[in-house]
Order: C-alpha cells, then structure tokens, then sequence
C-alpha cells in the first residue's frame, strides 16, 4: 500500500471512530404543568429542572429591603427574599403548561434548561424583575437583564442580599 492511501484509510477509520464514540447533542425537552421548589428550580412530571443561568436565593435566606425613610436616613427590615422569588415564579406559571428545553443534566440528576410559559423565557424574566441573578460561573445569558434589574431597582436590588452562591457558603 502507498503512504498516501495509507493515510487516508487512517483518516476515514478515525472519522469513523469518533462517530461512534461522541455522545450526540440533542436538545431534551420536557413539557406539562410545573411544581415550584424554589426561585430556580421547577418539577414536571417528576422530572426535576433547574432553570439555566440563573441563581435565585435559597428558600431559608434572607435580605432587606426599604422600610421607613427619613431624609437621608433609610431604616431596612429583613424578608424572606427565596420565599418571595419562588411564589413569584409560582404566580407566572399560574397553572399554565411550561416547556422546557435543555441539553444536559446536572450531578443531581435535574435538566438544566430555559423553560417557557408560552413564549416568556421563564429564566430571563425572574432576573429581568430582580428575583435571581445571571449565574455568571455558568452562563451570561442574562446578564444585561440583570443590569436593567439593578438599574431600575427591582426585587432584591431594591435592598441589601447576599448573592445565592456566597449565602449558600456562608450557611451551609
């Protein structure tokens, strides 16, 4: 055999291979009515999702927000902030069918994915409205939502918090 023919047959062989071997991207979608967990993290038909590139606070955490001002002085009080994103998140799904679409599951087994009540982008809207930060260690989908969010003061931005990440390792 020559070289050249040789090396195609290499060629052609570890094409071949790697076909075999390479996982297919596919997009797993999952489609009905939502469980809420919490402001990032929905159930449908016992399938477990977490909403993608978003952190929403913890359901225990707390944060503070305006209470009563005085000129220049603002006294703040605590309220529960992942209680607040996961009835909000509750109250926009409002029994209406959610479609999710992901590619890949987590080390606890739940989808990651942008899910849709019709065509609001679920993920999107609870950072546009101030209730979850963009998850920037994973993604910056969302991040000029959360710039807006900052910027017009809404949900958590409103007050003082902790981001998810940086609670989670201080109390848990």
């Amino acid at each position: 055999m020559n070289c050249c023919k040789l090396q195609k047959k290499i060629f052609y062989s570890l094409i071949i291979f790697f076909f075999l071997i390479s996982k297919p991207i596919h997009s797993l979608e999952v489609e009905g009515f939502a469980k809420v967990i919490d402001g990032d993290t929905i159930i449908i038909d016992k399938k477990k999702i977490r909403l993608l590139g978003i952190d929403a606070p913890e359901i225990e955490q707390h944060c503070k927000k305006p209470w009563i001002q005085f000129n220049f002085i603002t006294l703040n009080k605590k309220y529960k902030c992942g209680l607040v994103a996961k009835e909000r998140l509750d109250k926009i799904i409002s029994k209406n069918k959610i479609k999710c679409k992901g590619e890949k599951y987590d080390r606890y087994k739940r989808l990651i994915a942008i899910c849709y009540k019709k065509k609001i982008d679920l993920n999107n809207w609870m950072v546009k409205n101030g209730l979850a930060l963009n998850y920037t260690k994973y993604s910056k989908k969302y991040i000029s939502s959360e710039i807006q969010a900052k910027r017009e003061k809404l949900g958590l931005w409103k007050g003082q918090f902790d981001k998810p990440w940086e609670w989670r390792k201080k109390n848990k």
